[in-house]
């Protein structure tokens, strides 16, 4: 299955400079959280009205297949984010081999536009 992360871009370039990306979701890291939360593609557009509305910054889509991140040793789990909303979280750092694309995005008018 298809995941997606929504990042902002800045965070993507330095973590492709760093080797791993390690933003579990804005303003938090995988440290803090404990995984990284990610979203099918019907789901990204409402993560991102509830979390950047308010962001003037260039955002990137981090498009995995979550088979490809268990391959690895990662666990990638299910689980409720709130209403009984099942959304994919990475239990790891993200490797860069695993982002089959990254989709330019922005937000204009608290929407999600991808580009």
């Amino acid at each position: 299955m298809e995941i997606w992360h929504l990042a902002l871009a800045r965070d993507w370039d330095f973590a492709t400079a760093a080797g791993d990306y390690r933003v579990s979701t804005r303003g938090a890291t995988l440290d803090e959280v404990g995984f990284i939360h990610c979203a099918r593609p019907d789901q990204v557009p409402g993560v991102a009205a509830r979390f950047y509305a308010d962001v003037a910054d260039p955002l990137a889509i981090l498009v995995m297949d979550d088979d490809a991140v268990r391959a690895s040793g990662v666990d990638v789990r299910y689980e409720d984010g709130g209403g009984g909303e099942l959304f994919p979280h990475v239990y790891g750092a993200l490797d860069p081999a695993w982002v089959r694309a990254v989709v330019t995005a922005h937000i204009a008018d608290g929407q999600l536009i991808i580009e």
